[in-house]
């Protein structure tokens, strides 16, 4: 796992988590400009998924370990902010259930926080990882996909286009990508679980929710989390992240009291 940095280091800490198999710089590299206005920026590159490393991505419990210990050296055991962006809002609620570091406000990018047993979870990982290793590998999505993207409205296609640059799909940038590191990532974080109405003293939990997603999902903030403080967006899964960083950027800061 490598910590990319950038800014003032005595602005308060941001630490911003990519989503599922995807490369910290495809994810946040249109933000983290905007964000150092406010913020003193470290984005994590996961194990497995850093072109400069020769790693595989172990378990979400594992990897949680390693921001634990990166937060206590380097920021004496509290930040200001965690993003979480889909698969990273998982870290950001372990991270603070787990309470062996203090993060004042934890924001879920609307992240489906999607759990399932071991067998279930094994299989949606057997058939998934080859379909991701092919697409990073190729940095093209298949046929079949592709022509269900160009059947969609123009503003569909939009939002779509903005998230496969966030996969890295139109480039072969993650090629490098291991079969192990997404299979593992993938299955990690289905049977790592949350737990039911986490509360810290001096923790806010905020949860970017993208209306559109369903209502299913906001039951689940509100399951796991107690009292988080809604935030709804009628867009689609971190539609706000690739679509709106400006706006993405200053509900971030007034999550955080910035103004």
């Amino acid at each position: 796992m490598k910590i990319y940095s950038f800014g003032d280091p005595k602005k308060p800490v941001i630490l911003l988590l990519p989503g599922t198999c995807c490369h910290w710089e495809n994810n946040f590299g249109e933000v983290i400009p905007l964000l150092e206005k406010s913020f003193y920026v470290n984005a994590v590159s996961f194990d497995g998924f850093d072109e400069t490393e020769d790693t595989v991505f172990p378990t979400m419990i594992e990897e949680t370990e390693k921001l634990e210990s990166y937060i206590k050296k380097h920021f004496g055991g509290k930040i200001c902010c965690a993003y979480g962006c889909s698969l990273g809002g998982s870290f950001v609620g372990l991270l603070i259930q787990r309470g062996n570091v203090h993060i004042d406000h934890g924001i879920i990018g609307s992240s489906d926080l999607d759990q399932s047993g071991k067998f279930s979870a094994g299989l949606k990982a057997r058939i998934m990882s080859p379909i991701l290793r092919k697409m990073l590998t190729k940095g093209e999505l298949p046929n079949w996909m592709q022509k269900w993207i160009d059947s969609r409205s123009h503003e569909e296609q939009v939002y779509l286009s903005k998230m496969l640059v966030l996969f890295g799909i139109g480039s072969t940038k993650m090629a490098f990508v291991k079969s192990k590191s997404i299979y593992n990532q993938f299955y990690s974080d289905l049977v790592t679980p949350l737990e039911d109405n986490i509360s810290v003293t001096g923790t806010t939990i905020h949860c970017f929710y993208a209306e559109k997603m369903g209502e299913k999902y906001l039951g689940r903030y509100k399951q796991h989390f107690s009292n988080p403080d809604i935030r709804r967006h009628n867009l689609q899964h971190e539609e706000l992240l690739v679509c709106y960083p400006e706006k993405w950027v200053s509900e971030v800061e007034d999550c955080c009291g910035i103004k």
